[in-house]
Parts: C-alpha cells; sequence; structure tokens
C-alpha cells in the first residue's frame, strides 16, 4: 500500500541528510582558537594603567584605525545587540541571508516508492527554506569588557548559538567559521633593571564572523 506522498517525502529527506558526510562537513572547519579563552590577569593594580596613561587623543592616534561597530571607550547602553539571548522559537523565525547553499537547492524531494512522484515547486520550496532556517547558524553579538589593561576597553564579540543541534536528525552543531581580526592596545608592564616599565602595545583580537552547521567532534 502506497504512503501518503508527503510522509514520503519527508522520510526521504531525513534520510538523506542523516549522514554526517552531508554538505555541512564541506564547510570550513573552525579555529580551535575560537572563542577565545578567558585572560588570565594578575590583580595587583601596580600593572594597571594610570590616569595619565588613558588620554584618549594620544590612545586613538596610536590605535590607528577605530572600528567603532566593533569598539567603544565607553559602556554601551545595551550589552547585547539584539540576538544573544534569542529562544529557539526566535531563532526558527529568523530568515536566512545570502544565496541557499547548492546542496539545499539541488536535493531531491521526488519520492521514489512503486512509481516516481514529483514534488511540487511549491512543496519543495518550502522544504528548502524550512531546511534552510533550521540549519541557519546565525552569529550573535555581545559586547564584552576586557578590563583597563586594554583600550578600547569594550569589544563586540560573536558567538555560535549552542541551544539545540542544527541537523536532522540531531548530532549536529553551530560553529565558528571564519573570523576577522581587530587591533586594540594592551597595556603590558615588564621589570627591566629593577624597575617596572610599562607601555601601550598593539595586539591582534580574532572576532568570530561567520557560524556554520558542522559534525560535533
Amino acid at each position: 500500500m502506497d504512503l501518503p506522498h508527503g510522509l514520503v517525502t519527508v522520510y526521504l529527506l531525513l534520510v538523506s541528510l542523516a549522514q554526517c558526510q552531508h554538505y555541512y562537513l564541506l564547510r570550513p572547519i573552525p579555529s580551535d582558537t575560537l572563542p577565545l579563552l578567558e585572560l588570565k590577569e594578575d590583580p595587583d593594580p601596580i600593572y594597571d594603567p594610570r590616569e595619565r596613561d588613558l588620554n584618549e587623543t594620544e590612545l586613538r592616534s596610536a590605535l590607528g584605525d577605530f572600528d567603532s561597530r566593533f569598539l567603544s571607550v565607553s559602556p554601551p547602553q545595551d550589552r547585547y545587540t539584539g540576538n544573544e539571548d534569542l529562544e529557539e522559537l526566535d531563532l526558527q523565525q529568523q530568515n536566512p541571508t545570502g544565496m541557499m547553499p547548492k546542496d539545499i537547492k539541488n536535493l531531491d524531494f521526488d519520492a521514489q516508492w512503486g512509481k516516481k512522484r514529483k514534488a511540487s515547486k511549491k512543496l519543495k520550496r518550502r522544504l528548502q527554506m524550512w531546511l534552510w532556517s533550521y540549519s541557519f547558524c546565525p552569529v550573535l553579538y555581545a559586547w564584552n569588557d576586557l578590563g583597563a589593561r586594554f583600550w578600547p576597553r569594550f569589544v563586540r564579540a560573536g558567538s555560535c548559538y549552542s541551544k539545540r543541534s542544527c541537523s536532522v536528525p540531531e548530532g549536529m552543531v553551530c560553529k565558528p567559521a571564519k573570523s576577522t581580526h581587530i587591533t586594540l592596545l594592551r597595556w603590558r608592564c615588564v621589570q627591566r633593571r629593577g624597575a617596572l616599565k610599562c607601555a601601550w602595545i598593539p595586539v591582534q583580537y580574532p572576532i568570530i564572523t561567520e557560524c556554520k552547521c558542522s559534525c560535533a567532534n
């Protein structure tokens, strides 16, 4: 006896996604250095910059490019930028951006049961959009306070949504896939000839810019 067309289509869809060797495995592998580990700082205030070391005009000149999208001198009014505390329902309602992945676009939704039944364009589009939305991994941004030994001390860092699996069946998770680097100033102190010498030095700080649904290994 033939199964209903919709059930057969969903069954074949789940089978086609069951193996981890799907298109997600071909996506960029995230770096083990993201997200950053929490810095271990010496709590002794002797290593903190003094008020005269925090001249904003001089620091801006030393820093050069100041990207206000990711950097802030003062505490931002909203720590979270609108998507840090997303619930699962909110995430599912978000529309993916960019081009639909080719492997989702080219999936065969036609049911093969006795004789081949061709899925309607409307059903195919709905299944494509559902799968794309479910596997969508947005970057969640939040402002982090790095402390007084960084300038600017507030950085808008990204993370990947991790409250649920992003695959059907479950097993794959959202992981960092791409990142960029911004320049900060780091207050560094060293002992030289019995005296403490301190200065601002430029350092590179990585920011997650893209998350992908990847195998959880």
